[in-house]
């Protein structure tokens, strides 16, 4: 694969993902105005346009510094057949639904340890600041999460050889599923039930937002509830009515200004 073919790949991946972000958020959010999960309890306007102006801030550095780097690395290595599936020679179909669950399986792991790691969870805990969840919360991270994350998951796509199809899949569900647990809409409890049988809904999600920390280390799934289930960390025993979302730490708006995410990293460790 010659660098002009590597580049329209990743030029490719980067529209579908800026496409499905932008029409993914769109969709939430107009599914959020007619049928709301909850009352905002803070000023959705002013958290829109921080968590999305934070958004952007991301976008455009982790542009500047890695342009489409984890799926470049993924047409690497099909091109060159580095890695583990590479060694077998599995079926296209295989390979791509290998890196799809490798991939997520790897994104529980490491987001556990976002909340069990001090240094991680500086970083994480922007995530978790937001004071009420939405559609706009599923891009409300810190860039310090965002560049540690892309270096992991290079370091994987190399180690497992993963396909290149299975990593514009698993970026695209990764995207979508995120948009969608994180939503506050209202879902049918019959959906919920049969969705969170392999999938997270927002119910499950909106426990690992909970102030309380022991629900708030729970319901690490991002794409597949499963690994929750075989690893321990499921919790449904939660009512959702009394969820209250955010961190003690950090209860005032006025204190979550986009300043205030950008350097919260490092200032004093809470929980």
């Amino acid at each position: 694969m010659t660098r002009n073919e590597r580049g329209m790949i990743e030029t490719f991946a980067m529209e579908i993902r800026l496409g499905l972000s932008i029409s993914g958020t769109l969709l939430f959010l107009l599914l959020e105005l007619a049928g709301p999960y909850r009352k905002p309890s803070v000023s959705k306007f002013k958290r829109w346009v921080v968590n999305l102006v934070l958004a952007l801030f991301n976008t455009v550095v982790l542009n500047l510094i890695s342009r489409g780097a984890i799926v470049a690395a993924a047409a690497y290595v099909t091109a060159n057949r580095v890695g583990l599936l590479n060694l077998i020679e599995p079926p296209s179909w295989f390979k791509t639904l290998a890196t799809l669950v490798f991939m997520d399986f790897m994104l529980y792991v490491w987001h556990l340890l976002n909340h069990e790691a001090p240094l991680l969870w500086r970083f994480h805990r922007v995530h978790h600041s937001d004071l009420n969840m939405d559609v706009s919360t599923a891009a409300r991270f810190h860039l310090g999460e965002l560049m540690i994350s892309a270096v992991i998951k290079i370091a994987l796509v190399y180690f497992i050889g993963a396909a290149l199809t299975g990593v514009v899949v698993f970026e695209s569900l990764l995207l979508l599923c995120a948009q969608f647990h994180h939503s506050s809409l209202r879902v049918p409890a019959w959906f919920e039930r049969v969705f969170w049988v392999l999938f997270v809904p927002p119910s499950m999600h909106r426990i690992h937002h909970s102030v309380v920390i022991r629900e708030r280390n729970a319901n690490y799934g991002t794409v597949f509830s499963l690994w929750d289930r075989i690893m321990g960390t499921m919790r449904a025993d939660v009512d959702q009515t009394g969820i209250r979302i955010g961190l003690g730490a950090y209860p005032r708006a006025e204190r979550l200004n986009l300043h205030h995410l950008l350097t919260m990293p490092f200032t004093r460790a809470v929980r």
